[in-house]
């Protein structure tokens, strides 16, 4: 190869590695200022599709309960073809489990799509998503738990708003049944204030809120569980913090688990970027055996007090027999003090 071939192959090359980074930066670029997109209201008498994305069920009864609860809300359910597939511990293979819901969301006779349950799988999912067709396809995705990888990665990805909320296979009782009407059919703005104290109790104590820095943030909703979000750290399936009101809940992790998830959320550098913080609950979150624990109250003075931004704990999210269906991705007011969430915008286009 002569001088002139070779400056002319290093050229190209180069040429080609410009192309290739000015691609990919475009992408990132797309990424990073992917405008929000709601997704079409659920019309009256519509159809929901039922997909597994996480765990397998252990019995039919569940497929059953979660097309009964759909039929009873007045709407026509459809199984995603894979949903009762099993490998191991999860619905199907990942393949399947994608492709049921890349499916859910491009059939045009699907309206929303409710997640059967939870459990575990569904980050290994995230990469195999058709993202520009979600996109373009927007439709409602409701669940809760490791349903969280999805909400994040939706709005991360695909820049739509989904919903924190009861699985299909969950206890729908009028709490839920009320929520979901206001929040669907009357496209309410709601405003997520926990119950008064429960029939037989003197003082509140089961909808307890409890202040950590008074004040009012508005911000750009985002979270779900602790340890499935702090699962995506380092990814690209994180939505950015900066400036949103970051909400968390969990399920029997003892509070040094607690301790070790906040502290890579403040690592990451997340917390420092948040408005506005509130925490769920934390069932079954007891100290394990060993020297000592933490507890709640002192893992949230270490982490969340020091950001000197509103925040509050015992708001009706996560495992429990209520909790507020949330429109993660829009812009909400928190309250501190009085112990609320208000939607400052409309959660469906």
């Amino acid at each position: 190869m002569n001088k002139r071939t070779f400056l002319k192959s290093v050229s190209l090359i180069s040429a080609g590695l410009l192309a290739s980074n000015s691609v990919q930066a475009a992408n990132l670029s797309s990424q990073t200022t992917l405008s929000l997109k709601k997704p079409n209201a659920l019309p009256r008498r519509g159809t929901i599709g039922v997909a597994s994305p996480s765990a397998a069920t252990a019995n039919q009864k569940d497929i059953i309960l979660a097309k009964q609860v759909i039929e009873a809300l007045g709407y026509q359910a459809k199984l995603a073809p894979n949903i009762m597939a099993r490998r191991g511990h999860l619905a199907g293979t990942d393949t399947q489990r994608a492709d049921d819901l890349n499916a859910l969301f491009s059939d045009s006779s699907v309206d929303a799509i409710f997640c059967l349950r939870g459990g575990s799988g569904a980050a290994r999912i995230l990469p195999l998503l058709d993202y520009a067709i979600i996109r373009a396809n927007a439709k409602p995705l409701m669940g809760y738990s490791d349903i969280t990888a999805l909400h994040n990665a939706l709005l991360a990805k695909a820049g739509i708003v989904s919903f924190h909320g009861p699985n299909a296979s969950s206890n729908w009782n009028p709490f839920h049944v009320k929520q979901f009407k206001q929040m669907f059919e009357q496209q309410t703005r709601m405003h997520f204030s926990n119950l008064p104290k429960a029939e037989d109790e003197l003082v509140n104590s089961q909808y307890l809120t409890q202040t950590i820095t008074p004040g009012k943030a508005t911000g750009q909703l985002i979270g779900g569980n602790l340890t499935v979000l702090t699962a995506l750290a380092g990814s690209a399936y994180l939505p950015d913090f900066d400036g949103a009101i970051l909400f968390l809940e969990d399920i029997d992790e003892a509070p040094y688990r607690i301790d070790r998830m906040l502290s890579t959320l403040k690592l990451m550098g997340a917390l420092d970027k948040i408005a506005g913080f509130v925490f769920g609950d934390c069932n079954d979150c007891k100290p394990g055996r060993g020297y000592g624990s933490l507890t709640l109250d002192e893992i949230f003075a270490d982490y969340i007090k020091p950001l000197g931004i509103p925040a509050y704990r015992g708001a009706m999210i996560g495992h429990i027999k209520r909790q507020f269906i949330l429109p993660v991705g829009t812009q909400i007011e928190l309250n501190a003090d009085a112990g609320t969430l208000t939607m400052k915008e409309a959660a469906f286009s």
